[in-house]
């Protein structure tokens, strides 16, 4: 889903605070307080008000739990910043019975854990319903509550949710880590005219009566719980496909998106069934801070996509393909993302070759590449392996988004040296035999071995997998993806550098979106003002309404100090809340040693604007540009 993966701040006393830290495991998930060894969560049944006024979600929790140790009498929860008012236990049939509660010491990342006594005498076996009665925080950071003006029609309030990594804590008190899977149900209350939406059974012809009643049958993880509320109606796209959005941006975003049942027909024809009912689509203000997020059956997306060409539909084709990579076989911890995140990269691609071309598929592998290489450029080796050793006291974000390029690349490694053919049974039979499941790295490598590499013994070993999972960098024999007409557009920008080619004499007319991003990006760092005069005035980058364009420019405008440029630069990161958009040009202004200034009176302006991920991705970005700035 997302290149800002939250690798968790604070220590783990069990961890840090002991003279002699114990062995890695990967399979336990360092980054929750639950106890999920000795109790497990199996169903969820959440009844909610929605209150913009407040900024606040009221109601109840109540999560069906079975004990897997007898012994053990405390439940332990995850919560961030939750106002707990009550608990109670009960069995089926029997009366609720009050237990007694502590919330323990916040960490700023970790949040709070809710430890809850189970009463004298209360006998767990067989199952039992744990209710807790909270209040969510105004300032949740899995919630962001917009007032009227900043949404498309400027006269009603939405909130939506972002739970990934652990940001479900905030609204619901739970068990917040993808080991464990979840059903759940809920009920939801709104003023009339909103309304409520939620990763479950949405039905597009609901009645706006304020009162909302969801399911979701299927077992998801706690991150791919999520809600939103607001002045919201539906469009269809297909059968099983549509779209909600706010009535001004509903008809665009029906059109920009009208390939979505495509997609899903053909992701079934190489995935396997799809087995979530409905896919729609949820167009979010500016604020969201991530491209897209693969909520199950109502993925949550970015309108800095809708470029009013169809070029940017890739990220649609990404949150797709999660529902089998990621949402149907799932990574048991963070350490683990790249089995979502590198897993659904590769299948986006495979998309996106049958639906468009190979050529603009390779464009994105290219793109994908060069990023890549940046990332190893800057991410301490022992985070480089696919599945590092990652601790809570390892702080934030420790990986950048390589897993998502380089868990892509060991994949299309695999597809070249066994065949397409060979692969894609190998990699549908992982779908089938992991489905609904929670998994580690070395669960994937034991499927592997056994169903790729010893099946086909003399073309790859498990050692030479390894090097992918285990060791930093990427494996020499790797075949790097190329691109001809990316190729064409660096070669114009080395020739409009030299002095060989003028601006106006470029033609890039029939170049894609990508290969003017790359055009950008290979211009050189010593480029004179003027010469980025010509090519803006030439393409129109400072007006582009593609948003990735806006981003690779708006990069270079605040690196090179292209100050012509300063005015539309600030518009952009005043439109955009989507954090690939405009972290990096934060910090690029921190970094170019003149503009720090500047880089924090612009934030401090449009901070209420950007959601609460993005205010703490873009103040760790600014902070790590002045560093190395003064270092």
């Amino acid at each position: 889903m997302f290149r800002n993966l939250i690798l968790l701040a604070s220590v783990a006393v069990a961890i840090v605070g002991c003279e002699k830290a114990p062995e890695y495991d990967p399979a336990h998930d360092y980054f929750t307080y639950a106890n999920y060894d000795a109790f497990v969560t199996d169903h969820l049944a959440l009844d909610l008000d929605v209150d913009f006024q407040a900024r606040s979600l009221r109601g109840t929790a109540r999560l069906h739990m079975r004990n897997l140790l007898p012994a053990e009498r405390t439940v332990i929860l995850d919560t961030r910043d939750l106002d707990i008012g009550a608990a109670q236990v009960w069995l089926e049939g029997e009366a609720p019975q009050a237990a007694v509660f502590r919330v323990g010491e916040r960490d700023d990342v970790l949040g709070q854990p809710l430890e809850i006594d189970l009463p004298d005498g209360f006998d767990p076996q067989g199952g039992f319903w744990l209710e807790v009665a909270y209040e969510t925080s105004p300032d949740a950071s899995a919630l962001q509550w917009l007032p009227a003006e900043l949404t498309a029609g400027g006269e009603h309030p939405l909130v939506f949710s972002q739970s990934q990594a652990i940001h479900a804590r905030s609204w619901v008190p739970l068990q917040d880590t993808p080991a464990v899977r979840i059903t759940y149900e809920a009920t939801v209350r709104t003023p009339p005219s909103m309304l409520a939406l939620m990763s479950a059974d949405n039905d597009p012809l609901t009645p706006r009566s304020g009162t909302y009643q969801f399911e979701m049958p299927q077992p998801i993880p706690s991150y791919l719980l999520a809600i939103s509320a607001g002045n919201l109606f539906f469009a269809p796209i297909g059968p099983e496909t549509g779209v909600y959005a706010e009535p001004e941006l509903l008809e665009d975003s029906a059109w920009e998106f009208a390939e979505t049942q495509d997609m899903l027909d053909l992701a079934e024809t190489q995935l396997g069934p799809y087995d979530w009912g409905r896919y729609d689509l949820l167009i979010l203000p500016p604020a969201f801070p991530y491209g897209g997020m693969e909520n199950p059956r109502l993925s949550f997306i970015t309108p800095s996509v809708l470029a009013g060409d169809r070029s940017l539909v890739s990220l649609i084709a990404h949150e797709l393909a999660h529902s089998w990579s990621g949402n149907l076989v799932t990574n048991a911890t963070w350490r683990d993302i790249w089995l979502n995140e590198g897993t659904t990269s590769y299948l986006t691609a495979r998309l996106m070759e049958e639906l468009f071309s190979k050529q603009r598929a390779d464009e994105e592998r290219v793109l994908d590449w060069e990023a890549l290489q940046a990332d190893l450029e800057t991410v301490p080796e022992r985070f480089q392996p696919l599945a590092p050793k990652v601790l809570p006291s390892d702080g934030e974000g420790a990986q950048q988004g390589m897993y998502y390029a380089k868990g892509q690349f060991f994949l299309e490694h695999l597809e070249r040296l066994f065949g397409r053919a060979v692969f894609d049974e190998f990699i549908t039979g992982y779908f089938r035999k992991f489905q609904w499941q929670s998994i580690t790295t070395e669960d994937f490598l034991d499927y592997l071995d056994e169903h790729l590499l010893s099946a086909h013994p003399g073309v790859y070993t498990r050692e030479q997998a390894g090097e992918w999972l285990y060791q930093p960098g990427v494996p020499a024999d790797f075949q790097p993806p190329v691109s001809a007409s990316l190729a064409a557009a660096e070669e114009a920008a080395k020739a409009f550098a030299s002095g060989a080619l003028a601006a106006g004499d470029i033609d890039y007319a029939d170049w894609s979106p990508h290969a003017v991003v790359h055009f950008i990006n290979s211009l050189p760092a010593d480029l004179a003002g003027d010469r980025l005069a010509a090519v803006d005035n030439a393409f129109g980058f400072s007006a582009s309404r593609n948003a990735e364009i806006g981003r690779a420019w708006f990069i270079q405008v605040a690196q090179r100090r292209y100050q012509p440029a300063y005015g539309a630069m600030e518009e952009h990161l005043a439109r955009h809340g989507r954090m690939k958009l405009i972290v990096p040009v934060y910090a690029a202004l921190v970094a170019n040693g003149a503009d720090a200034d500047l880089a924090r009176k612009l934030f401090a302006e449009n901070r209420n604007s950007y959601h609460p991920i993005a205010v703490q991705a873009i103040e760790s970005a600014m902070d790590r540009a002045a560093d190395k700035t003064t270092s």
